[in-house]
């Protein structure tokens, strides 16, 4: 499948890595604020790819044929998650938005390149 002729403006997890080691910013947008439950905070978090040109392609699951092949915006529930995610893809640090409606950017440095450790 060619996913940029079928679905030009989402990405799975593995394109969403290499978009982001090719320049890239990953995009967390937060889309219900952030609420302490134990020792963790909840919430739902999306993220995009944006290029330096403003092409935005949003981070979907892997289609699978439990999901009947659906294409599903992959939601984080949890900072943990979140961050877990960036530090996978090789980020050294994770800025995460706290309140709906806000956003951060996140660019590989060259320190960071070297991928997840």
């Amino acid at each position: 499948m060619n996913w940029d002729i079928e679905a030009p403006n989402v990405v799975t997890e593995a394109r969403f890595r290499e978009l982001v080691e090719s320049g890239y910013s990953a995009e967390i947008l937060c889309q219900e604020s952030a609420h302490k439950r134990g020792p963790s905070y909840y919430g739902v978090w999306i993220m995009r790819v944006v290029s330096d040109e403003g092409v935005e392609k949003l981070l979907v699951t892997a289609r699978t044929r439990t999901t009947y092949n659906d294409i599903k915006i992959r939601e984080f529930k949890t900072i943990t998650g979140v961050v877990s995610f960036l530090i996978g893809i090789g980020f050294s640090h994770a800025d995460v938005p706290l309140e709906e409606g806000q956003r951060t950017t996140h660019k590989l440095a060259a320190t960071d390149k070297g991928g997840s450790k």
